[in-house]
C-alpha cells in the first residue's frame, strides 16, 4: 500500500503553514495524500504556499483558509471554516496541528487585550482545539499536536501578571507560553481520559532555521535569532516529528505527552503539575469567554 493510499481518507489542519516548519509539515502531508487544510494570516501567503505546494505534489487535496490568530473573533470563524471544509470529508479531522507561533520584542495586546505571544501561542491552540474537537471525536484516533519548545523547561506561570503588564521581557513571555502548550496537552488528555479517542502531544521540533525570531522583533533580538538559528534544523527537518505525529496509524507510546525526534521525551517538572494545568485550563476558558462551558471533566 503506497502513502497516498494509505491516508487519503484522512483530514489534517495545520496552523502557520505559510512558513517554516509549517509550510515543510503541510508539503510532506499534502504529498501523503491527506485532504490538507493550510492556515495563514495573509491570504497572499497562503495562495503562494498553496501554489508551491501543488507544484511539487499535482494531485494534493489542499486548500488554505485565512485567519489572524491573535483574534480569537477570527478564530472562531476560522473554526466555522473548517467545519464546513471537513463535512466534505465526512465531517471528522484526523488531527490538529496547532503550530502557528509569534514572538515580539515589545508588550503588544491584541484586540481581545491579551499579550500577544499568550495570545497566539497558547490562547488560540485552547480555543481552535475546543470549537474543532467534535470534528477530531468523529475519527478512529483524532490528534491534537501542537508546537511547544526546549524553552518550556525554563519557564514558570506567572500567574500573578500572566500577561506581563509590568516587567514584559521577549524570552520570559515565549517561555511562559511554550511551557502553557505542554500543561494544555496534559490537562486535555486529562480531560478526555477514559472517554474519547482524542489525544494530545506537545512537540519540541528543536533549534529550526525559520524567521520567526525576526517578525515582531527589535534589530537587537532580529540578530541574535538569526545568529542562534544559523546553526539549526531545516523546516523540514523541523516539520518531521509534527508529521509523524499527524500520519502514524499507531504510535510507539500513544500514552506518551511530549515528543521530539519522533520519540517520546520528558516535559519539565512544572509541565507535569496537575494544579497547574487545571488551573491554566480555568483561567483560559474565562480568557476566551468559555466559562461555563464545561466541568472539571469535559472540555
Amino acid at each position: 500500500m503506497n502513502a497516498e493510499t494509505e491516508h487519503n481518507d484522512r483530514t489534517i489542519v495545520v496552523t502557520g503553514a505559510t512558513s517554516g516548519i509549517g509550510l515543510a509539515a503541510a508539503t510532506r502531508l499534502a504529498g501523503m495524500g491527506v485532504r490538507l487544510i493550510g492556515v495563514g494570516r495573509s491570504a497572499e501567503r497562503g495562495e503562494q504556499a498553496l501554489r508551491q505546494i501543488m507544484r511539487a505534489h499535482p494531485d494534493a487535496q489542499a486548500r488554505y483558509l485565512t485567519a489572524d490568530l491573535a483574534s480569537q473573533r477570527q478564530v472562531r470563524r476560522l473554526a466555522e471554516q473548517i467545519h464546513a471544509a471537513a463535512a466534505l470529508g465526512g465531517g471528522r479531522l484526523d488531527a490538529l496541528v496547532n503550530n502557528a507561533g509569534a514572538v515580539t520584542s515589545r508588550r503588544t495586546l491584541t484586540e481581545d487585550g491579551y499579550e500577544l505571544q499568550f495570545a497566539v501561542n497558547h490562547l488560540a491552540p485552547f480555543l481552535l482545539t475546543h470549537t474543532l474537537l467534535p470534528l477530531l471525536q468523529n475519527t478512529p484516533q483524532g490528534r491534537v499536536i501542537t508546537v511547544s519548545s526546549t524553552s518550556h523547561y525554563h519557564a514558570r506561570m506567572h500567574w500573578q501578571d500572566l500577561t506581563f503588564r509590568r516587567g514584559y521581557f521577549v524570552l520570559r513571555a515565549y517561555r511562559q507560553s511554550k511551557l502553557a502548550n505542554v500543561l494544555f496537552s496534559a490537562e486535555l488528555n486529562r480531560r478526555l481520559a477514559g472517554k474519547s479517542n482524542v489525544r494530545a502531544y506537545a512537540v519540541d521540533p528543536g533549534l529550526v532555521n525559520t524567521g520567526i525570531g525576526t517578525k515582531g522583533t527589535s534589530a537587537f533580538v532580529s540578530w541574535v535569532w538569526r545568529l542562534r538559528a544559523a546553526s539549526g534544523r531545516t523546516p523540514e527537518q523541523g516539520a518531521e516529528t509534527l508529521v509523524w505525529l499527524a500520519s502514524q496509524p499507531q504510535l510507539s507510546d500513544p500514552q506518551a505527552l511530549y515528543w521530539k525526534d519522533c520519540h517520546p521525551a520528558a516535559p519539565s517538572r512544572e509541565a507535569l503539575k496537575p494544579d497547574q494545568a487545571a488551573r491554566l485550563w480555568a483561567l483560559s476558558e474565562q480568557m476566551c469567554g468559555l466559562s461555563g462551558a464545561s466541568d472539571q471533566s469535559e472540555p
